[in-house]
């Protein structure tokens, strides 16, 4: 007679726990053991140890089962049990693994395999039939012809329990939904059509939760030297491309900005890389939202801008429509205060369009979404490119499915509330998918493309590019424990599925995009692994963190405009100003919006700390503890860099990026 010591290991959510009764078998080489009573009840945050008996050695160790009944006097009860993992010590004295991280309901029935390795010991059939499972309980559907499909499922309840928020995650968020819409609507202003009389009523927004850079903001958001700042560290640093020739579209004339340069020429600063334009093409034609019963407008700006040889980034010329006529002037910081303010308060409409719907939407949740479907569909638990993804799709399905319900559903906050809103979501949306790449989600290679190399303080590049190269070389070192070649990674059938789902699915079989359906090399597989993990916690908190801060002061960060773009010079008043801003209850309902999104909860899991262990040998697990001290000395570097800056850039300090796109 040999004993197993075996360990179940609960989580430490609320509610993880059961009162149900747990049994467990063993399964090896040579044979399984009976199923064991386990006496003790599961607590939260608790590890049981129980002996197993079996007449001999199993062998080597490949599976454990376990199962829940409901304990009899409490049958009535679903009282589900969250089992992180489960250690069994042999009689031989070896110590195997097997990750759970799942919720057994009452009467279910749950295999696990040993994590020790991809191959080693896992029969192939067992690992078809784990991903049978999967593609049942994860399915594909269509969002949107001409976006990248979703996870089906109607509703968040739809959703595998392991998938979904834990107790504190929706009790938070739920709670912090709840106390903004309960301060704004006891101050009458979610229901107050009418429009603001003067920008100081609009100060009581949120008064008490301004944050230091919200009320920066607030005090600077007219000037020019702020208005160019955002371009390069706002909420959408993806939209500036150096100028080395005008579009014929923006008709820009010497005399225009002459005033705004210094000795040079305009050639001259363009050959020297000093000018940088920001076009919203993506918007021309797009139809604009009716908000309140009143028609609102959208505009599809060209904006240029000049680097001062002080390091400054000033606006020099803006023109709001895309084809260039008498009735669609170029605005200069010559003309009248309000001319020019009202130019730049479209540009910022128009930034949020694309800031909302393409750069946090699509390319990061949308995109999340797809890898996180994929992965779950096509890699079994114990492959190694799943345990280095798993915990990068945290509460990624249940957060989409809550943002498709409450933000761009028919009701959604965006739809009713935003120019971009209603049928012209769909519209841009599908301009942006058609414009998305492979190369422009990799942040060394879009930097360059957008000619944005040199330009000093761009600290989203900097830390970005930073980033990028200490994923990189976490990615390379761990992933070099499974594949040793080439012929590694293209005999992995599971992995290559993946790729072609992510590409199928994803990316809408598009080869245009530069998006690989297989993989060949092992450069190539990591390069793509590093953009995964990159796009949904690094790009993630760079466009996603900021948005109460940049975008609580509503003037910086428009939702809605109700006039449409002026179509001559010297028309524009205060009051003007005013009439164009949105309605009281639709600024109110876009700054609780953002402040919502902004808000992590307190069980939030930072890039790098790897909580669920998957991984059991000794490299990765090392590589893991690197790379979060790597992690942990660039974020002191960016302290010491934003201690001289008067606005600091910390979106993307680590102790700042959430691990997935979880919020």
């Amino acid at each position: 007679m040999v004993n197993y010591k075996v360990e179940l290991h609960t989580g430490n959510m609320l509610h993880a726990g059961t009162y149900n009764s747990i049994y467990i078998q063993l399964s090896g080489t040579k044979g399984e053991s009976d199923w064991t009573y386990i006496k003790e009840t599961a607590c939260q945050d608790s590890v049981i140890e129980h002996q197993v008996a079996c007449p001999s050695s199993l062998g080597l160790l490949e599976f454990v089962a376990i199962e829940t009944k409901p304990y009899a006097l409490l049958a009535y009860i679903n009282d589900d049990w969250f089992c992180s993992k489960v250690v069994v010590t042999t009689p031989e004295g070896s110590t195997r693994h097997f990750p759970c991280y799942n919720w057994l309901s009452g009467s279910e029935r749950l295999v696990y395999r040993e994590a020790s390795g991809q191959y080693d010991g896992i029969r192939l059939y067992e690992r078809e039939e784990e991903l049978k499972i999967r593609h049942q309980a994860y399915q594909w559907s269509i969002y949107a012809d001409g976006l990248p499909n979703i996870i089906k499922a109607d509703s968040v309840s739809d959703l595998p329990d392991e998938v979904r928020f834990s107790f504190t995650k929706d009790s938070e968020f739920k709670f912090t939904f709840l106390n903004a819409m309960v301060e704004l609507n006891l101050q009458g202003l979610s229901t107050n059509k009418e429009q603001w009389k003067n920008l100081e009523e609009l100060s009581h927004i949120f008064n008490c939760r301004k944050t230091k850079v919200y009320e920066y903001i607030e005090k600077n958001w007219k000037k020019d030297e702020f208005f160019g700042y955002q371009f390069l560290n706002g909420m959408n640093p993806m939209m500036i491309n150096c100028c080395t020739k005008l579009p014929d579209n923006f008709p820009v004339t010497e005399d225009m900005v002459k005033a705004s340069l210094s000795e040079k020429s305009l050639e001259e600063e363009m050959q020297d890389g000093n000018i940088f334009l920001v076009d919203y093409k993506h918007l021309q034609g797009v139809t604009a939202n009716v908000i309140n019963g009143k028609q609102h407008y959208l505009a599809a700006p060209l904006c240029l801008l000049y680097m001062t040889p002080e390091e400054k980034l000033m606006p020099i010329a803006i023109q709001l429509k895309q084809e260039p006529s008498e009735e669609n002037p170029i605005f200069l910081p010559t003309d009248s205060e309000y001319d020019w303010l009202l130019a730049k308060t479209f540009v910022r409409n128009a930034d949020f369009s694309e800031h909302e719907l393409n750069s946090h939407l699509l390319r990061t949740h949308l995109l999340a979404e797809v890898f996180a479907v994929s992965t779950l569909r096509n890699l079994p638990m114990v492959h190694p490119i799943y345990k280095l993804l798993i915990s990068h799709f945290r509460y990624t399905l249940q957060i989409n499915i809550m943002a498709r319900e409450s933000l761009i559903s028919k009701t959604g906050a965006i739809t009713l509330n935003a120019s971009i809103g209603g049928p012209g979501m769909l519209e841009f949306l599908k301009k942006a998918v058609a414009e998305l790449t492979y190369s422009s989600l990799c942040i060394p290679e879009d930097i360059t493309a957008r000619g944005m190399d040199d330009i000093p303080n761009f600290y989203y590049r900097d830390d970005g590019l930073k980033l990028w190269d200490i994923i990189h070389r976490f990615v390379q070192s761990v992933i070099g424990r499974y594949y040793t070649s080439d012929s590694d990674v293209q005999k992995d059938s599971e992995l290559q599925n993946w790729i072609k789902d992510i590409f199928f699915n994803g990316f809408l079989s598009n080869a245009s995009t530069g998006i690989p359906n297989s993989f060949s090399l092992v450069t190539e597989l990591v390069k793509f692994l590093t953009m995964v993990i990159f796009t949904v916690s690094v790009q993630h908190a760079a466009v996603n963190n900021g948005q109460f801060d940049f975008g609580g002061w509503m003037p910086n960060f428009p939702i809605a405009l109700q006039l449409p773009p002026p179509t001559t010079k010297g028309q524009c008043t205060e009051k003007t100003m005013l009439q164009t801003f949105p309605d009281i209850n639709t600024t109110a309902k876009g700054t609780a919006t953002v402040y919502l999104l902004s808000k992590p909860s307190s069980d939030i899991v930072l890039l790098g700390d790897y909580k669920e262990e998957h991984f059991f040998e000794k490299l990765p697990i090392q590589k893991i503890k690197d790379f979060k001290q790597e992690l942990e000395v660039f974020s002191a570097e960016i302290k010491v860099r934003n201690q001289r800056l008067e606005l600091p850039y910390t979106y993307l300090e680590p102790q700042n990026i959430e691990t997935s796109v979880a919020l």
